[in-house]
């Protein structure tokens, strides 16, 4: 029993990390119908952002806070500068620069932060929490990153659905001329979704980076889990995305704990399969014919 309770606890956590990744492929997926592969290393760049201003002297929040402007900012540069000139063309483009941007933003990393483990900070205890005589497997960071995922998710659906930001967005995602026709402007709905899917993904990279270690490869791993966490959720859906992270959380923590965790990537790849077999769209998805 006690046992299951860890390993149920420790995928909770896990899961809430890989949902926050998961969030900002939902929201860059959303707001312009591209799959950013180059989200990790853009949030693992804020992330040492983070790092600098906490080394400075400053308090872990100011270095949290420096982190998500940082993220705002650098998602709203790469949209402009780097994707603007091949947005409207062969959607196969940008996947490919993301891919691109992927290997340069880790080169520069490690020019820039030099490629040694360093200790990043969390705010709360990474003990796990004591409830009378018993301590149990979750620790109050743990709780913040559950916490924090549930927030997002929340702001995200608030975004999409009550919003007119949120429904020129969408708008502007699933067909640009007709957007443009009706008044919407295009390129800086587009500016916004990047900007705030980088935010998002700054968001991820703190909370996976919260009392460990730090390198310019610490997030490539969530690439792979915070992709299949999206897709079995559904990559239109923040509801599917938190969703599918908890449960891949749970099922990989479940392999881990009873299997081996050598057996971790192939349970993943397996589920990926499943999904993509069965319900391609993900257990969230929504008919292509929608209403923007």
């Amino acid at each position: 029993m006690q046992q299951l309770l860890t390993t149920a606890l420790g995928g909770l956590t896990l899961g809430a990390v890989y949902a926050a990744f998961a969030l900002a492929l939902c929201l860059i997926w959303r707001s312009t119908r591209i799959v950013n592969f180059a989200q990790a290393p853009m949030a693992m760049i804020t992330t040492y952002i983070a790092l600098v201003v906490i080394d400075a002297g400053h308090s872990y929040w100011i270095g949290f806070a420096a982190a998500l402007v940082g993220g705002l900012l650098l998602g709203a540069v790469v949209e402009r500068v780097v994707v603007r000139p091949v947005e409207g063309k062969a959607e196969i483009n940008a996947v490919i620069l993301t891919l691109g941007l992927f290997i340069l933003l880790h080169a520069l990393a490690g020019i820039v932060f030099g490629s040694r483990y360093r200790s990043f900070p969390a705010p709360f205890g990474v003990r796990g929490l004591t409830v009378g005589d018993t301590s149990i497997a979750l620790t109050g960071f743990g709780v913040f990153t559950v916490v924090a995922v549930m927030v997002v998710m929340g702001l995200l659906v608030l975004l999409f659905r009550y919003t007119e930001v949120g429904l020129r967005m969408r708008a502007a995602a699933f067909n640009q001329e007709v957007a443009r026709i009706l008044g919407v402007k295009v390129g800086r709905m587009l500016t916004l979704g990047w900007a705030l899917a980088a935010l998002v993904g700054s968001l991820s990279g703190l909370l996976i980076a919260g009392g460990s270690l730090v390198h310019p490869g610490y997030m490539d791993s969530v690439v792979v889990y915070g992709f299949v966490a999206a897709v079995l959720g559904g990559l239109d859906s923040p509801v599917g995305s938190v969703v599918g992270g908890m449960l891949l959380g749970l099922s990989l923590s479940a392999v881990s704990g009873y299997l081996g965790s050598e057996l971790v990537p192939l349970a993943a790849l397996l589920i990926l399969m499943a999904v993509l077999l069965l319900r391609p769209g993900g257990l969230f998805s929504h008919h292509a014919e929608r209403r923007v």
